[in-house]
Formats: structure tokens, sequence, C-alpha cells
């Protein structure tokens, strides 16, 4: 089996030619990883002999163990001193990262701790006081422990800044300069980003020594044994749409990708109402339930998962056939790393992408990045779903035949049918009629959509049609006490109560920064556990004092990138 989240590097070079600790190579032997990737083949030697690293390679190459291995095989498990930092932009990240370092440790006497925001900080200082050899934080969770004096990075070796780029894009670049000025002048840094922009290039000659740089390179951003198709439907008719491709397209298990926590929820629960194993996975759910929804898509016990991007990513389940875009993503990168989930060590795969009639500029972005086409798939039919489950019925008749607990029952009926005179075939279609609940059998055609007329323009009008912006239902308008006069910047705003508040850029609509305060759109139904975390958040060391805006809507403005 090839490393995590890649190919293998070459049938030539496996883990055991790269001089790492032998438990860290036990570790990998018990998780059935033998050959590296190509990230993996180049980082691992050069951080092994000491040097500082850049490797520019996008998510789902294996870069996680690129570094976490060497930085495991030469930390010193006798200290207590904190001795590896590793920054990550999210909190969900920061989790994954922390899991890879125990996963890869598990030999060794280390202690991993995952820092950020939106939790208490209580176990995070106990954590700290006994002593973490590897601590991997979010940006500002990381600098609050600095101020209180609870995280040491005095003996820090080791530093990582992983995701670079998305860091800079999220605004922590002074919080991330303000941290590598706390650390040792000689200490180790790998540095790992999508992409190389001058602000991580300032970074990289800054606090960098003569690093390695390491690039790893791919004809096109998807794999080539995964299909790619996308089918055009109206948002309402979206659960119409899954319904029917779920009972015609033959499936082992399939991620279903939404924008929001609260959609995971929604959609779910709606499948489950149709008869399928489903369930939710957003940054919401706490870690330990994560790990058992996880296991039981690998084991079989539940077949489809919905999630938002960030919470799976990470996430490497062989048995994942399908990747269904539910909700098309804004940024074709999200694409890139969302169906990177199938098509896993060397299957084939399928990528399912649902698209409005207005949706069409995403399509082609997606089609622009990927340097690929996707395929226009049809919806399957009424028929085609009828004649399904009609084939499904025959196969458990015939299957329930075979049962050997047949011949009781089958003593009772003809008990029946002699008592009371009645046919076998309407004793059997009784029975049937149980089992389905008396609910609807076959599908019927939903009703014609109405076209909705659009009110002509009048003619004495000769100024241009107004822009208009898109709205989402799910979202509302909050109001924050800080705004142009303090020099805030929408990056900084997403940032601050992304982390803190644990949520996604895609839980974001538009921002407006005004001269005493700024305007932000965000879930309607935030959490009372959300909205209590958003309280202590600050942004410039200012609190945001975050409250629903009751002025006027709607509102221009930026809208976070």
């Amino acid at each position: 089996m090839t490393s995590p989240e890649s190919e293998a590097h070459g049938p030539e070079t496996t883990f055991a030619d790269l001089q790492i600790h032998p438990k860290v190579l036990q570790a990998l032997s018990d998780v059935g990883y033998e050959s590296p990737s190509a990230i993996q083949a180049e980082t691992i030697p050069a951080m092994m002999a000491g040097s500082d690293v850049v490797g520019l390679a996008q998510t789902g190459t294996g870069k996680t163990a690129a570094f976490a291995i060497p930085i495991l095989s030469k930390i010193d498990t006798e200290s207590r001193t904190t001795q590896a930092l590793v920054l990550a932009p999210t909190r969900e990240l920061a989790l994954q990262v922390a899991e890879a370092f125990s996963r890869y440790g598990a030999h060794l006497r280390v202690n991993v701790l995952p820092i950020y925001g939106g939790t208490s900080y209580g176990p995070q200082l106990a954590g700290l006081k006994r002593g973490a050899q590897v601590v991997v934080g979010t940006p500002g969770r990381v600098i609050d422990h600095l101020e209180k004096g609870s995280l040491d990075v005095s003996h820090l070796d080791y530093m990582v800044l992983d995701e670079a780029d998305e860091m800079l894009q999220m605004g922590f670049a002074e919080d991330v300069e303000k941290i590598l000025a706390e650390t040792p002048e000689y200490k180790q840094v790998a540095l790992f980003s999508a992409t190389m922009p001058p602000a991580i290039r300032k970074i990289t000659s800054k606090y960098l020594h003569d690093p390695v740089e390491v690039t790893v390179k791919s004809k096109t951003q998807t794999a080539e044994n995964i299909t790619q198709r996308y089918i055009q439907v109206s948002g309402h008719r979206k659960m119409d749409a899954i319904t029917r491709l779920l009972e015609v397209e033959p499936f082992e298990a399939m991620i279903v990708f939404v924008r929001t926590k609260q959609a995971t929820e929604e959609v779910a629960e709606k499948l489950r109402a149709r008869g399928f194993n489903a369930a939710a996975i957003n940054g919401d759910i706490a870690q330990a339930a994560r790990e058992r929804t996880i296991a039981q898509l690998k084991d079989g016990t539940i077949d489809i998962l919905v999630a938002t991007d960030v919470a799976a990513r990470g996430l490497d389940v062989e048995r994942i056939s399908h990747v269904l875009n539910y909700d098309i993503p804004h940024d074709p990168e999200s694409y890139v790393h969302r169906i990177g989930r199938t098509g896993r060590a060397g299957r084939a795969g399928t990528a399912l992408l649902f698209v409005s009639p207005r949706e069409r500029h995403l399509l082609n972005s997606i089609e622009r990045v990927t340097r690929q086409k996707l395929v226009e798939s049809q919806l399957p039919s009424v028929d085609d779903v009828n004649a399904q489950r009609v084939e499904k019925f025959r196969e458990s008749i015939t299957n329930g035949l075979s049962n050997p607990g047949i011949d009781l029952f089958r003593k009772l009926i003809e008990e029946y049918e002699r008592d009371n005179d009645v046919p076998m075939a309407d004793v059997a279609a009784a029975l049937a009629l149980q089992s389905h609940d008396g609910g609807e059998f076959l599908m019927t055609e939903p009703p014609p959509e109405k076209r909705r007329e659009r009110p002509e323009r009048d003619s004495r009008d000769d100024g241009p049609p107004r822009k208009r912006r898109d709205t989402r239902d799910d979202l509302a308008t909050y109001r924050i006490a800080v705004g142009k006069n303090h020099r805030v910047m929408p990056g900084a705003i997403v940032g601050a109560i992304a982390n803190e508040g644990g949520l996604h850029r895609s839980d974001f609509g538009h921002i407006s920064i005004r001269p005493d305060y700024s305007l932000v759109e965000l879930p309607k139904k935030l959490s009372s556990e959300t909205l209590k975390k958003l309280e202590r958040t600050k942004i410039q060391g200012m609190p945001i004092k975050l409250v629903l805006d009751r002025g006027p809507k709607p509102f221009r403005g930026n809208k976070p990138r």
C-alpha cells in the first residue's frame, strides 16, 4: 500500500530506505505504508539531514507525512519541552495533523497536543503544563498561549507552516510573522504551500536558511482514474435528484459535499428518511463522534457521508467509490480536494456535480483549472427508478425463498388462506404492502416547473439595469465593532471568526467594512455554543461584539476570497 493521500514514488524506493527511526518505520508498517510519495521521497531525506525545506504541492500529495516522519525520527522523547510547532490555518487541519503525528509516533513516547480556537483553554493549558513535545495549532490560539506564557517555544527545534498560502489568505500573515519572531533563530523550518505568492516568498527569504525546494508537479490536478460528470438540476429539485441517483447509480460508498454545516444535518436527515444509511460530519461534531462515523463508513455500517469541505480533509477511506458535489464549490481548488476523496489506492472513482443554470460559470472555472472537460449526464428517469425498485423487490423475494425461517411463515399463510378463502397472491401483496410501510412504492413524475416571467424593463428608463448580487437564504447579517478606522481587512475578519467560531469560509457571505463597524453575513442559525465562542473573539486586539444587525438589507461589499 502506498503512503496516505499519494501514489507510490516508485518501486525502488521504500520508507526503509530513508533512514527514519525504527519505531516510526514500525508504525508505518502497522498501517500498511511502504512506498513514499514523490514529495515524501524528496522531503524526508532533506529534513533528516537538517535542511530547511519549501514544499510546493497540492493537498492530497502526502505532505503531512513528509514533515511528521522526519520530526518524529529526530525528536528527543526524554525531554518534556516543546520541540516542534506546526501552524495550520484551520482547527480541522490542526486536528488532522495532530492525529497523523500520533499515528506515526504510536511506538514512541511522544505527546502531541492540538491547540485551536473555539474551544476551552482548560484542556490545552493542562496539556501544555504536562509537556507536549509536538504542538499543532492555529495562529490565533498559538499567539494567545504565547501571550499567556503557557506555551514556551524557547527550546523549539522544528517549525512547520502547513498550507501557508491558505493561512495568508485568511489574514494570518501578521500572526505567522509574530510567532516566527518568538522562536529561536536556529531551528529547522519546513514550509508547505500549494502556490508561491510574493508574501510566501518574503517569509521564506526572511526566516528560512538556504532551504531545499521540493516541487511536485502534476499534468492535471485530478486523477485520471476518476470519471467526472455533471448533471444540470435546479436547487429545489436536488433532493429528488440525489434520490434518483442513489437508487439507480451502483456505488459502494459516497461522500456528498454541501456548503454549510447546517446543510450536512438537513441532507443527511432527509436521506435517512428515504431509507438510505447516511450520516453528517462537520466542524461542530466532536472528534470522538467524527472517528465513530468514519469507522462506520469504513466497515459499511453507513454508506453515505454528508460533509463540508474542511470536515472531510484528510479523509482516507478506500471504499468511497463516488463523490457527489450536491452544492457546487465556488473555488475550483475545493472541487479538486473534494473529488480526491475517491479513486484511492489506484481504484476507479466517480465524481458527480449538480449544477443549476446560473452556476454554469462555476462549472467553466472548474474545467479551466482542472484542464478536464466534465461530461454532462442525464438524471435517471422515473421509469429508471421504478425499474430498479421492481428489480430489488424481486431480488428480496428470491433471497427470502432461500431463508430457512420461511417454513414457519409458509405454514401460517397456508392456514390463513384455508381459513379465509383468500388467494395466495393477495396475501403476498398485503404482506409486501406492510413491509413498505404503506408508502408509495413506485415513483411518480413531479409537477412541471413553473417558469418565472421577468418583468419587462420600462422603456423610459434609459439607465443600465441595476446589478444584482446573489443572496443566500441561509445567511443573516451581523454587526461587529471593528471597521476601517481600526484598519481591518476582510481576510482578518474571516480568519478570526472562522477559527474562534469553528466556521468555514463557505459559511460567510458578503462583508461590508464601514468606518466604525463592519457587517458580515453568517449563518442565520448560529448555535448558542458558537455565539458564546465569538463573544471572546478579538480582531486587532479589539473585541468584535458580534450582534445581529437590524439595519436595512441587502448591502453591497467585499466577498471573502
